[in-house]
Formats: structure tokens, sequence, C-alpha cells
């Protein structure tokens, strides 16, 4: 008898608690889906976007200080040569370097929205 009536308290009060949790809405679920959808659409526009400017950076960059490491290679035997192809390479790495921060730039999305509970 005890174990009977120990039972039906235990049912009671478990079938009590489980209707009390909120359960989130249909609508707040389809809200939240689309906006990750939004986000991940707008994420790979930057990265589609970005591409472009992403390679021509490394490309400008890749060249510019391949110059400069001719231009030191040739400052023992010609060093009116190494030393322009020095400055141009130098400052054709420099730009190209630039174009690739302005790239990842526009990958950025901003800082995150504060969350809230």
């Amino acid at each position: 008898m005890k174990v009977c009536l120990l039972a039906l308290v235990f049912s009671t009060f478990f079938s009590i608690s489980l209707s009390a949790q909120e359960y989130p809405s249909y609508d707040s679920l389809k809200r939240a889906v689309t906006s990750l959808e939004k986000d991940l659409y707008q994420v790979k526009l930057n990265l589609h976007n970005s591409q472009k400017q992403l390679q021509n950076g490394i490309l400008v960059a890749t060249l510019g200080y391949t110059v400069t490491i001719i231009g030191g290679q040739l400052l023992g035997t010609n060093p009116e040569l190494g030393e322009t192809l020095l400055y141009v390479g130098g400052a054709t790495g420099i730009a190209g370097t630039v174009i690739l921060f302005k790239g990842f730039k526009k990958i950025s999305l901003g800082p995150p929205p504060p969350k809230r509970y």
C-alpha cells in the first residue's frame, strides 16, 4: 500500500514538472533557422566576393617580395640595379599586403550581436 501511494505521489509530481516545462514554439524555431540561413548566405557571399581580391593580393605580394630577393642578390654584382629592385620590390610587396588586408576585411561580418537570455 505504501509503495502504491508513493508511486502515485511520484507520478503526479513528475507529470506536473513535465507540464511546467516550456518548449519553444514552431514559429520561434522557424525564425531561428531562417536567421541562420541568412547568416550562412552572407558568409558565402562575402567569401565569394573577396576571393578574387585575395588571389590578386597574394600574387602582387609574392611578385614584389620575389623582386626584392632578386634585388638583394644583385647588390654584390650590380649595386645600382640591385638597390632599385630592392625599393621597387619592397613597395610592390607592401601594396600586395594592403590588397590582402582589404580582402580579409570583406570577409568579416562584423562583431556578433550580444546574446539575449
